[in-house]
């Protein structure tokens, strides 16, 4: 009897152990408070991976990197994903709140019906900036110009961040040129490579994270990076009473909007569980946390009621009509083109 009770505690306990969710997500993209809830909901554990860019993110997982129950892809990346067949199709019938979602996010080009994706987030890549200083040095802050002309980077040498990001980086000069950011033409992207090159001797770094704490204390003034993110800055300093604020704004010529999207890898071991915390993150008191404790943008209507009034009104985070006309979306390119921009991105990093 004592034998079978003891193999008994081991079968119990290993399913106990099997009951993890693999969640491969951006570098702060979920409360811990929300998962915490999560885990006392469905009485499992999550255990999170992190990645800065959807590139990194798509080159772990093509170099062979599996056991993913969810990740939480851009747009562009969702459909890249769907391309390689790498996407496990979602069952409806395990997601009884996916009516929250709200209609402007649904079916969207790179997954109509929503057969592998569900709209978890947005934010605008745009320019966070140190207030007082660029009051004092008279700059522009509602420009690209900020971060890509030499007459105002004069000023602010070694006080700058760009993303650590291929398509976002170039993106930001292809809109500063007046081009779309889903432009083919190759010349026009050779120009906004031209145009990084020469205003990369003035940044400080290429950073996807570190730019948040520098913003924050103070150590940078400009930052190109991801709306939550500065809002995260924003508020870390005002916590810690710097004697200066933190502003951003969308840049006059345009800007990327990103949605990000639950999808389910083909090579996680718990779609159950996948469907279970897609289902949670539904709920509107939880899709509001993304907004209310980080500062996303947030494609749940149920979530409206949720978010706190004055991070609604924040047009940084939910761009009014007029600003939402001036945004694209990254979207996905063919082969050559990929290793176009792939070259340029490299003479770029050398150089």
């Amino acid at each position: 009897m004592k034998h079978l009770t003891w193999l008994l505690l081991i079968v119990l306990s290993a399913a106990r152990a099997e009951d993890v969710l693999h969640l491969y997500n951006w570098n702060n993209y979920i409360s811990d408070d929300t998962l915490k809830r999560f885990e006392a909901h469905c009485h499992c554990r999550v255990k999170q991976d992190y990645y800065s860019d959807n590139e990194e993110m798509l080159a772990k997982l093509e170099a062979g990197a599996v056991g993913y129950d969810v990740i939480v892809p851009t747009g562009n990346a969702v459909e890249s994903l769907v391309r390689r067949g790498a996407l496990r199709e979602l069952d409806k019938s395990q997601l009884s709140h996916i009516a929250n979602l709200k209609p402007e996010f649904r079916n969207l080009w790179f997954d109509p019906g929503n057969r592998y994706s569900v709209p978890y987030a947005t934010t605008v890549t745009l320019v966070g900036y140190n207030v007082d200083k660029m009051q004092a040095l008279g700059l522009p802050t509602d420009t690209w110009a900020l971060i890509f002309e030499p007459k105002y980077l004069e000023k602010i040498r070694g006080r700058v961040t760009v993303l650590n990001s291929q398509r976002e980086l170039m993106a930001a000069a292809m809109k500063y040129l007046g081009y779309s950011v889903q432009e083919k033409d190759a010349a026009k992207w050779e120009e906004a490579k031209r145009v990084i090159l020469r205003a990369k001797p003035y940044w400080a770094t290429f950073s996807n994270s570190t730019y948040i704490k520098d913003l924050a204390i103070g150590n940078i003034w400009v930052a190109h990076g991801y709306s939550n993110d500065m809002y995260r800055a924003r508020e870390d300093a005002k916590a810690a009473h710097r004697p200066f604020s933190i502003g951003f704004t969308t840049p006059r010529e345009g800007a990327v909007l990103a949605v990000d999207n639950f999808v389910l890898h083909k090579s996680g071991q718990r779609p159950d569980l996948a469907h279970r915390f897609i289902d949670f993150m539904l709920e509107g008191g939880n899709a509001a946390d993304v907004s209310n404790l980080i500062g996303a943008g947030n494609a749940n209507t149920a979530a409206t009621p949720y978010i706190r009034s004055e991070i609604a009104a924040e047009e940084g985070l939910f761009p009014p009509p007029q600003t939402l006309a001036r945004l694209e979306m990254l979207r996905d390119f063919e082969p050559k083109m990929r290793r176009t921009l792939a070259r340029m991105w490299t003479e770029i990093k050398v150089r």
